[in-house]
């Protein structure tokens, strides 16, 4: 059996400051309540006995250093593969813009509809197919872990962690080949630093919970 656990990167913003659209091109830092996050991150995974055997994060160091942070908390030692499959979005012309200025560009409903339904609004550069066919190829291959010395495939029981951003986490329950499903029953979109749990299990993915948002210290 394989677990998934996919966390969404801590705050990148402080109380003031005036929140952007923070997407691929925009590298910034995790502030202290972001750190905060992280930490958090660390205490549910432990505290919920998901101990991570292997940690992806984006090429992004908001990703990496919330990765970093949980596994300090958690209190185990691991690489941490950067994976640019697991980076944030373009948006394109609304990149690092303030949400007012976005959504006088995009208008409300095409927010909701990327908010509810992961469609893509006019001039973000992202390709919905691809992100999906991404998580799909990720997916198998995590559900069938090698010996890093033989290559064979080992029949263990695995927990994989993977941090990552917004606008690519709400694609990975298309592995569950029940989307729509998904989507009835959760809001799509993770908070920040919320995690969201799958699992793979009779030969298929089930979410088996979605948003959870750790207690802060």
């Amino acid at each position: 059996m394989t677990t998934l656990i996919i966390a969404r990167h801590g705050n990148t913003f402080n109380p003031g400051d005036t929140p952007t659209r923070v997407g691929k091109h925009t590298d910034m830092p995790l502030v202290e309540k972001g750190e905060a996050q992280g930490r958090a991150l660390g205490r549910y995974l432990k505290e919920h006995d998901y101990l991570p055997n292997v940690v992806y994060s984006s090429t992004l160091q908001r990703t990496r250093k919330m990765a970093e942070l949980a596994l300090n908390e958690v209190g185990i030692s691991l690489p941490i593969y950067a994976l640019d499959i697991f980076d944030e979005i373009d948006y394109g012309p609304d990149e690092n813009k303030p949400e007012k200025e976005v959504i006088e560009r995009i208008g409300e409903e095409a927010l909701t509809l990327w908010n509810e339904k992961a469609v893509v609004p006019d001039g973000w550069n992202a390709d919905p197919q691809e992100i999906t066919r991404n998580w799909q190829r990720f997916a198998h291959q995590i559900i069938k872990p090698r010996d890093t010395v033989t290559n064979q495939v080992m029949d263990i029981s695995e927990t994989v962690l993977v941090v990552t951003s917004n606008g690519i986490a709400r694609f990975a329950p298309h592995i569950t080949e029940d989307f729509d499903g998904f989507s009835q029953k959760f809001s799509i979109k993770l908070k920040t630093g919320a995690l969201g749990i799958l699992r793979f299990s009779n030969d298929k993915w089930t979410v088996v919970d979605w948003n959870i948002v750790p207690v802060l210290d």
